[in-house]
């Protein structure tokens, strides 16, 4: 049976599909979209964890929900976010490049990352847009839900939170000597060895409950 470290090793240096760009790489010819298109992974974590705090306090402040109704809503926004994570990566990051436009889509939303997986700027959608897509899911789930949206999304923030902190720190740093080392396998196996697996980043869950799951 091959060892971790074995694994490790085919993985980072010696994959199939081994990525051969370290840096980066422009994507707009204006240089003001072009900065937009990058974030510091901190930027949009604080703000989704600021927010969090906020609509909770709102929820336990300006609404009658009781404290299990809000934990409970938070619980399942975390949850989920997980299936949501997992859908968007496969379905739509990995959209298939069946024509022009959906390649060039496919490549700025994602490929990218794929061809220059170290590249610390673009682990992260850019603020300027993220603003705009959170306000709309928040939108949706409101008159989805009601005032339970308070509690929901905050659990639903926390998971997108802690999926862009995993996601940093698998590509960002070296396999840890901590639980993290079992996710940076994980995610290697999808960017090194078959793109068409693991597309769980903060858990493999849903990959072990839809068969997409490779060691």
């Amino acid at each position: 049976m091959e060892s971790t470290k074995e694994r490790l090793h085919t993985l980072a240096g010696h994959g199939k599909t081994r990525p051969k760009n370290s840096g980066t790489k422009q994507l707009f010819d204006n240089p003001i979209l072009e900065a937009l298109s990058r974030t510091h992974i901190m930027v949009p974590i604080t703000m989704w964890l600021t927010l969090s705090v906020f609509l909770g306090w709102y929820a336990f402040t300006y609404t009658e929900m009781s404290t299990g109704m809000i934990a409970a809503l938070f619980a399942t926004g975390l949850f989920v976010f997980s299936l949501f994570e997992y859908i968007l990566h496969r379905y739509i990051f990995h959209l298939a490049p069946t024509t022009p436009r959906r390649a060039k889509i496919q490549y700025t939303v994602h490929g990218v990352h794929h061809e220059y997986p170290k590249d610390k700027t673009r682990l992260a959608m850019p603020p300027a847009l993220a603003i705009f897509v959170a306000a709309l899911f928040f939108g949706m789930f409101f008159l989805a839900m009601g005032e339970a949206a308070y509690a929901f999304f905050p659990g639903f923030l926390v998971g997108y939170s802690g999926y862009l902190a995993t996601h940093f720190i698998v590509h960002a740093y070296a396999p840890p000597k901590n639980f993290f080392k079992v996710l940076w396998i994980n995610h290697s196996v999808h960017h090194y060895k078959n793109p068409e697996s693991n597309y769980g980043v903060s858990s493999p869950f849903w990959d072990y409950i839809f068969g997409s799951f490779q060691k």
